[in-house]
């Protein structure tokens, strides 16, 4: 599964997955500084249960450590996210 990085203009971005001209699955944030404010997660209904929101955040994550950057959860998916997993410490806030 391949996530597309788009620029949504001014200091927005996403990875987002799409089929068919459908976005299956995205994930956004704003930059402030060297911080990425994660504020949005959406997986299609079709998708839902098979690790997707793991998945692009995951990438996400990946993009923060390449930029050198952090994460600062705000949507309810990576906060949660955050809490669960350890493998987000070196990138969180």
């Amino acid at each position: 599964m391949e996530f597309e990085f788009v620029e949504l203009g001014g200091d927005a971005f996403a990875f987002r997955y799409e089929q068919d001209g459908a976005m299956l699955a995205e994930i956004t944030w704003t930059i402030l500084g060297d911080v990425m404010v994660m504020d949005h997660t959406f997986v299609s209904p079709d998708l839902r249960g098979q690790g997707v929101a793991k998945k692009i955040l995951d990438r996400a994550a990946s993009y923060a450590r390449e930029q050198e950057l952090k994460m600062e959860p705000v949507c309810s998916y990576v906060v949660t996210a955050f809490e669960r997993y350890k493998e987000y410490d070196d990138v969180k806030v």
